[in-house]
């Protein structure tokens, strides 16, 4: 007889400040210019939600959402790059929806590059529709690239 272990499923739970080490080392792994382990910390001091995704006991990704006066800002979401492309993000930003509608907000905003193909694509097909341009708000090797604010309505869920 043999057994098949199946891979763990993926859990959220709080950030914690004991997370911060293996959140920035995915963050710093991600981006070329990734947010400093100050800015995390700041992030969870000032009561924003602050989220992991877990697979066991190994973070695999985060989601950091602001809520203020009906309106939430989805201001980072990151899976490690080796699982990238394995439907964690899309997990992710499904529950930090989930959240903001926990919260009661009206509606999410979110900016991307536009050189980050992958969530360029997923956000549409999660409700996202692009609403403007930030020029020149992404610093890059070579200047500087635009971002694409999205935003999503929530709208009340039908009973």
């Amino acid at each position: 007889m043999v057994a098949i272990l199946a891979e763990p499923r993926a859990q959220m739970r709080a950030m914690h400040l004991d997370d911060l080490d293996a959140v920035v080392g995915i963050e710093m792994a991600a981006y070329a210019f990734p947010w400093t382990l100050g800015i995390f910390s700041d992030c969870l001091r000032a009561g924003y939600e602050c989220w992991v995704l877990c697979r066991g006991s190994e973070i695999v990704g985060y989601g950091i959402l602001s809520i203020a006066a009906g309106e939430a800002h989805l201001l980072n979401v990151c899976v490690a790059p080796p699982l990238q492309g394995q439907g964690y993000g899309r997990h992710l930003v499904k529950r930090m929806i989930e959240l903001a509608r926990w919260h009661r907000v009206e509606r999410i905003f979110l900016e991307v590059r536009p050189s980050n193909l992958a969530a360029v694509a997923l956000y549409p097909t999660l409700g996202f529709n692009e609403i403007a341009t930030r020029p020149n708000y992404y610093p890059t090797r070579n200047g500087r690239e635009d971002a694409i604010v999205m935003a999503m309505e929530l709208l009340p869920t039908e009973a």
